[in-house]
């Protein structure tokens, strides 16, 4: 029972700790619209971060997600991750 708990918790902080990139090749900022409450941020923060070489914050007040990338990402490859959640990126650009 305890081994199971203790798996559980530490499967869950290594699901919430961030992924350290060795080289950052880009950071990009990615408007999204349709993201209005922190349940939203989670949501694509976990889509993104879920992708090899990228590392995101995402912002559901700014409406935004800042994505560093340890690999040539496409933008389409971060568009869908975050569009099949249901949200619009708007706009991607180089920072």
């Amino acid at each position: 029972m305890i081994c199971g708990i203790l798996i559980i918790v530490i499967v869950a902080a290594l699901l919430g700790s961030k992924k350290h990139l060795d080289t950052i090749v880009a950071t990009k900022k990615l408007q999204i619209e349709g993201m209005s409450c922190a349940n939203c941020q989670n949501r694509i923060e976990n889509a993104l971060n879920g992708m090899a070489q990228v590392n995101a914050k995402a912002s559901f007040k700014k409406g935004e997600a800042i994505v560093k990338l340890g690999a040539d990402i496409p933008e389409e490859e971060l568009r869908e991750a975050v569009e099949k959640l249901g949200y619009k990126v708007t706009s991607i650009e180089l920072m």
